[in-house]
C-alpha cells in the first residue's frame, strides 16, 4: 500500500529525531446511490482505508511512535446527518476490528474522527442543530470506540471556527458515559482568524497572535467535561 513502504524505517528516523507521534489520515466520501450510480462509501472502500490505518498504527506502535488515527467521513455532499452518522459509525467500526486483528495496543493510540454532521450542500430543511450534531457524534462514539482508548482529538472538517468550538463543548455536555478524553486536533477552526489578523504583515503579527490565543482559550474550554457554551 503507497505510503507504507519503508515506514518502519522512517519511524524509526524520527523516534530518534525526538518524534513521539505520527499521523495518518484517510478520506471516505458519501454518496447516495442513484440510477447508473453506485451508493459510496462502498464495501471495499470502507474496508481498505480500515486496513491501511491499522497497518500504519502497528508499525508505529512497533517503531516506539504514539499513532494518531484519522478516518474521515467527509462533510462533502448533499447528505443529511443520518446518512454520515449511518457510515461513520460503519468506518468506525471497521477501523476498530481491523486493529484489533493488527495487534494494535488501544491504550498506545488516539483516535482523531470527524464529528457527525450533514453534508456541506444540503437543503435548509435538512440541517442539523448542534445539540443533534452533539448527540449523534457521542452515539456513534459509544457504540464503536473502546474505553481502551485515553483519547479522541476531533478535526474541524466542514465546519467554521465558532461551530466546531460549540459543537465540541457540547459533546463534552452530554450526560452519560464518556470513558476517553474529548478534545480538539483542529487546523483550520484553530488558525483561520490568526491567518485573517495577521495577513502576513509584520505589525499585525500581535493581532494574530492575539486571535489565535482567543480560539486556544475557547476549544480549551470547550475540551473539559463541564464545557461551556460560549464560543
Amino acid at each position: 500500500m503507497q505510503g507504507l513502504d519503508n515506514l518502519k524505517a522512517r519511524c524509526l528516523k524520527y523516534k530518534e529525531a525526538g518524534a513521539s507521534f505520527a499521523k495518518w489520515r484517510a478520506v471516505i466520501n458519501i454518496r447516495p446511490a442513484a440510477e447508473g450510480v453506485s451508493a459510496l462509501p462502498s464495501e471495499a472502500a470502507v474496508a481498505a482505508a480500515a486496513r491501511g490505518l491499522a497497518m500504519y498504527a502497528a508499525i508505529c506502535q512497533s517503531a516506539g511512535l504514539v499513532p494518531i488515527v484519522e478516518p474521515e467521513v467527509l462533510s462533502d455532499g448533499s447528505h443529511d446527518i443520518s446518512a454520515c452518522e449511518s457510515v461513520t459509525q460503519r468506518v468506525l467500526s471497521a477501523v476498530f476490528k481491523e486493529l484489533q486483528d493488527a495487534g494494535v495496543l488501544l491504550e498506545g493510540i488516539l483516535l482523531k474522527p470527524n464529528m457527525v454532521l450533514p453534508g456541506s450542500s444540503n437543503s435548509s430543511s435538512q440541517k442539523a442543530t448542534p445539540e443533534q450534531v452533539a448527540a449523534a457524534t457521542l452515539r456513534v462514539l459509544r457504540r464503536t470506540v473502546p474505553p481502551a482508548v485515553p483519547g479522541i482529538v476531533f478535526l474541524s472538517g466542514g465546519q467554521s471556527e465558532q461551530e466546531a468550538t460549540q459543537h465540541l463543548a457540547l459533546i463534552n455536555q452530554q450526560p452519560g458515559l464518556k470513558p476517553w478524553v474529548l478534545t480538539f486536533s483542529y487546523g483550520r477552526a484553530l488558525q483561520a482568524s490568526a491567518l485573517k489578523a495577521w495577513q502576513g504583515q509584520q505589525g499585525s503579527v500581535a493581532a494574530g497572535q492575539a486571535a489565535f490565543m482567543e480560539r486556544a482559550a475557547a476549544n480549551g474550554a470547550a475540551a473539559q467535561p463541564t464545557a461551556p457554551t460560549a464560543v
